[in-house]
């Protein structure tokens, strides 16, 4: 009998720890299961934000080139007109020259602008990708 409910209870407390210990194991699956659909979200968070940030990078350089091929357009019309009331062959070399000059200078000064506005849409668009980075590595530091 004394044999008997030794087993019995060593039995019970075997049954009892296995009981904890696989209950303690769901709810670190389920919280570590959790914790990655939380950054999971916040992945698709930065990844759409970013998405986001590029098309109005895009649609910013876009309504720059437009803007500037319209003033460039105006601009050779206005030359166009210079040019043929012009009066003589050395009055159509200075305006020529004049006006070559001055539409390289404008275009550098517009490859500038747009080198920036582009510069500063990849900046924007990396920002939130490079915070997601960030964290992770956080993470994975933490964890070791």
């Amino acid at each position: 009998m004394a044999a008997t409910e030794a087993a019995k209870s060593t039995v019970e407390q075997f049954t009892t720890a296995t009981n904890v210990a696989f209950k303690e194991g769901v709810e670190k699956s389920l919280a570590a299961m959790n914790e990655m659909n939380v950054h999971s979200k916040k992945n698709l968070e930065a990844m759409v934000a970013s998405a986001t940030a590029s098309a109005k990078g895009a649609e910013a350089l876009g309504a720059q080139a437009m803007a500037f091929s319209k003033a460039l357009f105006d601009t050779q019309v206005s030359a166009a007109k210079s040019l043929a009331g012009a009066k003589s062959v050395q009055e159509v070399v200075e305006l020529q020259t004049t006006f070559a000059k001055s539409a390289l200078e404008t275009y550098m000064a517009e490859f500038a602008k747009m080198s920036e506005t582009v510069s500063a849409s990849v900046k924007e668009s990396m920002k939130p990708i490079n915070e997601r980075v960030t964290a992770t590595v956080e993470k994975f530091q933490a964890v070791r």
